[in-house]
């Protein structure tokens, strides 16, 4: 099966606020996880040492201030090419400045917001397919925080209150940007409880690996199946492969979703989740011991 030559990064966003690691910078600073490495590891991943970055903070109602985050974040990093494209209608991701840029540039980052936003001013554009392109035929690195990192997927979650999920109908899902399929990103998820939302989510869509992202944490797939979680906090991985019994297409909406089977794992620093076969590693170097113990039993 054919796999894409770039790679994803979903953040899942942070509650707590960071502060600028230098005491000499004056400016308070307000992107957490920076602190935790994952805005360097989204650049590490990038083989241009002198990269081009471009930030799309469509999703956000504040982008000029979150533009200015990333700015200060990507400067402080040592990147010199960090640049904002503030897209907010439909008409404006046609604009042929953006796809030039979109061309040239060595890695995308999606802010946070709404991703409903994203989707709708995006959806079938010659941007996206470009993304989607250069994803799959390229080392590109398409990186995503909160509501960007949710619209990765195939299938999205559009919405859904914590405390209503696993009633039926509660969770509305929708089409997201497909750079990925097989899996249902949700974000913010420890903190904000959001583990009935993605287990309604995964049953629902039935063969579905639910990805739960906690806070200050993301994950970088690779071969567009190998998940490793980078940053402080966890990511719960919610299996539905195995679920053998469940009434939700039994019961009218907004009665209780009962199921029976569902797998879940949770993923800290350092570990190694792959969808394809739902196997987790230790690290890194536990998937290459494994994979050269397959190709010598072969």
């Amino acid at each position: 099966m054919d796999k894409p030559k770039g790679k994803l990064i979903a953040i899942g966003g942070n509650e707590d606020k960071g502060s600028y690691p230098n005491p000499k910078h004056k400016k308070k600073y307000y992107l957490d996880f920076f602190e935790l490495g994952i805005l360097k590891r989204f650049l590490n991943e990038i083989p241009n040492r002198n990269p081009t970055i471009e930030v799309i903070t469509t999703a956000s109602l504040i982008p000029e201030e979150v533009g200015e985050r990333y700015e200060s974040a990507f400067g402080i990093l040592g990147c010199e090419n960090a640049n904002l494209m503030h897209i907010r209608e439909e008409e404006d991701a046609l604009k042929p400045e953006y796809l030039e840029r979109i061309r040239k540039a060595d890695g995308v980052l999606f802010s946070g917001g709404d991703q409903s936003r994203l989707t709708r001013i995006f959806g079938e554009t010659e941007f996206l397919q470009i993304v989607h392109d250069r994803y799959w035929q390229e080392d590109f690195v398409v990186a995503g925080t909160s509501a960007g990192a949710m619209a990765m997927s195939e299938i999205m979650i559009k919405g859904g209150s914590s405390t209503e999920s696993l009633l039926r109908g509660s969770v509305k899902m929708g089409r997201g940007f497909g750079l990925i399929s097989g899996v249902i990103i949700d974000s913010h998820f420890v903190i904000r409880g959001r583990f009935g939302r993605l287990m309604e989510a995964v049953v629902t869509h039935p063969k579905t690996v639910g990805i739960g992202l906690g806070e200050d944490t993301g994950v970088l797939i690779t071969d567009g199946h190998m998940i490793e979680t980078i940053g402080s906090n966890l990511v719960v991985i919610v299996d539905g492969h195995g679920v053998d019994y469940t009434n939700i297409n039994d019961i009218e909406p907004g009665r209780p979703i009962a199921i029976s089977g569902m797998m879940m794992h949770a993923l800290a620093k350092g570990n190694v989740f792959n969808i394809n076969t739902r196997a987790f590693y230790k690290d890194k170097e536990a998937v290459e011991r494994n994979e050269l113990a397959s190709e010598t039993r072969g």
